[in-house]
């Protein structure tokens, strides 16, 4: 029989490599480490614009991963996790990660290397995913000029782009050589053209995802980084890299796709943000936008980043207060074609503004999982793992913007789900007239986020009247597990998968793994095979 000791290290290799396919079907709950959740539950204050360490740590997240789980996410992005600036600067303290001067320490203020690993341990039992952010474009300085000797490999000025700060975005050679921040913090750019660094840099990736399990990389401000960086990195990583690109344009974008396995669909989350932030806003730039993006990008949108907020821009519920707005925007990441993406406090209203109001401490919420948004984010979690689980397509078929019949309307098709997404605010009532719907005639049908039911018409398209301005998510019952968390009582569907593991497959894949492991355990041994 297979050796345990074997099967256990076979296991955790995979853990180790976790590819762009396996990352497909997972949605991910972003978190800044030191405002999610403290070691011992407690609830200090915890004054944003001050911008110092409240006390959140790597204990903390894995005492709270029920939360976080409840709510339908498999995976969670977690803030740098290497030794900042420490001590009181311009602009506060390295709370967030991003200061970055030792690459190979960690981050005492977020717990030790067990405390991490202990993370990582606890995901994966749970069938979770750890998303760790990198930071590789720059070192973080006290005053100007830097004190070099501070940085940790790279302690030599010789190891860093001359200075001079950004100012011009459109000139690239600017933008890749020339620093971020200011004479206050100077962000000091990293020679990432001597071979030298490179070298360092692609060692030290694979070391950090092999230390503590990592499952997948964000990458901080790739686009100041020459292009031909990134392929041997994202190779040296060994898993999934996704990488941060801000930027509007799709074709400036579009780049970056082709280096890495996957970017933040930055340009799409301006005209989302735009569409949805009042009554005029413009779905139809929201869908244009899609449509360029699928052509233009080299996975078209499947592999994105959708999100809603982040960590660096206003939350979107400081632009706008309206319930009917928010639901609806924060229905898009978990409806188009990308791995959703939604930033810890959305959930419970928070409405922060620019950095650093939107990086509030999250047990000050309560972590109360009773309210309408953690709902609706259940149901949409769960509604998108049942259309995987509905279509085995799912994941590879383009959503489809249908006439809806009205400029303040939305319809957007991702067989087996359609969603009926609105920007008429509360005070609307707004009406989907869609004829190509696509689903069969007279199908039942139920809107997961109420689990209200209806008929689809004899050429299976649909007429819906909706009220308060709601979106609706549109599914056949046929669809739905009764053993699911998503109107499990008008389900007609089988059970709900639950093979799906470190392979990222449904459970037709099982056989594939035990042929992997056996053959990978004959080849170990002296077994002869006739």
């Amino acid at each position: 029989m297979l050796r345990p000791t074997l099967l256990f290290s076979l296991l955790a290799a995979s853990a180790l490599a976790a590819t762009s396919d396996q990352w497909r079907n997972r949605s991910i709950y972003q978190l800044v480490t030191d405002r999610f959740a403290t070691p011992d539950g407690s609830s200090p204050s915890c004054d944003t614009s001050q911008r110092q360490y409240c006390g959140g740590t790597w204990k903390g997240v894995v005492n709270k991963l029920d939360y976080i789980q409840n709510m339908g996410f498999d995976a969670i992005w977690i803030s740098p996790i290497v030794a900042n600036v420490e001590g009181n600067t311009s602009y506060g303290e390295a709370y967030h990660g991003y200061w970055t001067q030792n690459i190979n320490a960690l981050n005492s203020h977020f717990g030790s290397a067990d405390d991490l690993k202990a993370l990582s341990d606890a995901l994966h039992k749970r069938d979770m995913y750890l998303m760790v952010d990198v930071v590789v474009n720059h070192m973080a300085g006290t005053a100007d000029p830097p004190n070099f000797s501070a940085f940790q490999p790279f302690s030599s000025q010789s190891n860093y782009h001359s200075e001079c700060f950004i100012s011009n975005y459109d000139n690239q050679t600017d933008v890749e050589q020339c620093w971020l921040g200011d004479k206050n913090v100077p962000l000091v750019d990293l020679d990432t053209e001597d071979s030298n660094i490179v070298s360092t840099m692609n060692s030290w990736v694979s070391t950090l995802v092999s230390n503590f399990s990592v499952d997948g990389v964000r990458i901080d401000t790739v686009k100041h980084v020459r292009k031909d960086f990134w392929p041997d990195f994202a190779k040296a990583s060994g898993v999934f890299t996704i990488g941060e690109v801000l930027h509007n344009e799709t074709g400036y974008v579009s780049a970056y796709t082709e280096v890495l396995d996957s970017v933040l669909d930055y340009p799409t989350w301006f005209p989302l943000v735009a569409a949805f932030q009042t009554t005029g806003g413009n779905l139809s730039a929201l869908s244009a936008t899609v449509q360029q993006a699928q052509s233009a990008y080299k996975n078209g949108e499947f592999m994105t980043g959708s999100f809603l907020e982040n960590h660096d821009q206003p939350r979107f519920q400081s632009l706008t207060q309206d319930d009917a707005l928010i639901r609806n925007a924060m229905t898009w990441p978990f409806v188009q074609d990308g791995v959703p993406i939604m930033y810890y406090g959305q959930e419970q209203s928070y409405g922060g503004g620019p950095d650093p109001a939107n990086r509030e401490a999250l047990w000050l919420s309560g972590y109360v999982e009773d309210k309408p948004l953690v709902k609706h984010v259940q149901a949409l979690n769960g509604a998108r793992k049942a259309a995987i689980s509905a279509n085995s397509n799912y994941l590879t078929t383009a959503v489809k913007f249908l006439s809806s019949g009205s400029e303040s309307t939305l319809a957007v098709s991702k067989p087996p789900m359609l969603a009926l997404l609105t920007n008429g605010g509360s005070s609307s009532s707004p009406s989907w007239s869609v004829p190509s719907a696509g689903f069969i005639a007279n199908e039942e049908l139920v809107d997961v986020l109420t689990c209200n039911k209806l008929n689809a018409d004899s050429n299976g398209g649909v007429s819906v009247q909706g009220s308060g301005g709601s979106p609706q998510v549109l599914m056949p019952v046929s669809s739905l597990s009764k053993s699911g968390n998503v109107c499990s009582d008008l389900a007609t569907g089988g059970q709900a998968s639950s093979a799906r593991g470190w392979f990222g497959g449904a459970a037709e894949s099982l056989p594939l793994i035990a042929a992997f492991l056996f053959a990978s355990w004959a080849a170990q041994s002296s077994l002869i095979i006739i």
